[in-house]
């Protein structure tokens, strides 16, 4: 199994195949996207130009609700990668989300927590290593994926207790009817809440030989690549999740990866960065990456990157950039536009 790195991504042929059966030419999402039509060919994309061939997609069909459904409605089983695979034959459904969340990890962009508490289950989502967040389809994807990995395990038309959207979704009403519950937008997380109970019920699809020469193979791909990562690796990632919540100061971090600051700060300095160093890296990847999305407004990019006030981001950004966010993000679209005639 290939394990593309944080910046390449392999897109699963059956992602095309799908698009076709629901009447979108991939040619077309290309263009959209103002991406080489090699696109659809090529084995690996980076992260800017996965994120662009979904925001195309929804684009295309106009309403990111009816993309999401229909999408997550139509995608083969047969046509999973091998770690997504695996989840579909495990033993049950609690099986089959622990299996995906654990090797998420080796396959970027998003990262998966699970949290069981009582009688229900949530799972949230996350972008790995600071990386660029997701559009929202790409989001609502993912956590529809996750119901309908459930459903067609079990056999079962299970119904999720609730959803949480970040950003407007379009259609509610259709992922209501989708998702089988109350899905909230504009939310300050991305989410989805399961029943526990639904947990338990054993999969259809379980196939014990199989798990056999499939698990073996992604636990070594799986602790190949958490070996290959740096404490700053891991430091950065985790300050990728703690910017918008205002928990990110070294003794948050130092607790998340188990150790003392006193260990954490010389663990960095071994590595040769220091820890203000890798806060001020994630503000600025995660900064270009927000302002990528033209829905995001500048303010929303500034408090999303952890900063309180609009000015403290400006003089921030312009001392990693040289531009103001503005022109930083103009001058991005006049590049995305000559992409076009190339």
């Amino acid at each position: 199994m290939n394990n593309p790195s944080a910046d390449h991504i392999k897109i699963a042929p059956g992602f095309w195949t799908s698009l076709r059966k629901i009447g979108v030419e991939p040619l077309d999402v290309a263009r959209q996207a103002r991406l080489p039509l090699t696109v659809i060919t090529e084995p690996l994309v980076t992260t800017a130009q996965y994120y662009s061939i979904w925001q195309a997609y929804a684009e295309i069909v106009g309403d990111i609700a009816a993309g999401i459904v229909e999408l997550a409605s139509t995608y083969e089983t047969a046509q999973y990668p091998p770690d997504a695979l695996a989840t579909f034959h495990a033993r049950d459904y609690r099986d089959a989300l622990n299996r995906m969340a654990r090797y998420k990890r080796m396959c970027p962009p998003e990262n998966l927590r699970i949290l069981e508490q009582g009688d229900q289950c949530s799972i949230e989502l996350e972008w790995q290593h600071a990386e660029l967040p997701g559009p929202p389809v790409l989001v609502g994807i993912t956590l529809a994926y996750l119901l309908e990995l459930g459903r067609r395990g079990t056999g079962h038309h299970l119904k999720a207790r609730s959803v949480e959207f970040m950003h407007p979704m379009g259609d509610v009403q259709a992922l209501e009817e989708y998702f089988g519950c109350r899905v909230q937008t504009e939310s300050d997380r991305n989410r989805l809440t399961l029943n526990c109970e639904d947990l338990n019920r054993p999969f259809t699809s379980y196939n014990e030989e199989l798990l056999k020469i499939l698990t073996p193979a992604l636990e070594r791909t799986l602790d190949e690549r958490q070996s290959q990562l740096t404490i700053s690796d891991k430091v950065k990632w985790i300050l990728s999740r703690c910017l918008t919540r205002g928990r990110f100061d070294i003794q948050t971090i130092a607790l998340e990866l188990g150790m003392s600051n006193r260990t954490l700060q010389r663990r960095l300095t071994e590595e040769g960065v220091s820890f203000k160093q890798l806060l001020t890296t994630t503000r600025r990847e995660m900064a270009i990456a927000y302002l990528a999305d033209p829905a995001l407004e500048i303010k929303e990019v500034a408090f999303l990157v952890g900063y309180e006030d609009q000015n403290s981001f400006y003089r921030a950004f312009r001392s990693w950039t040289g531009k103001t966010p503005a022109n930083w993000r103009a001058a991005q679209e006049n590049w995305r536009s000559a992409l076009v005639t190339e």
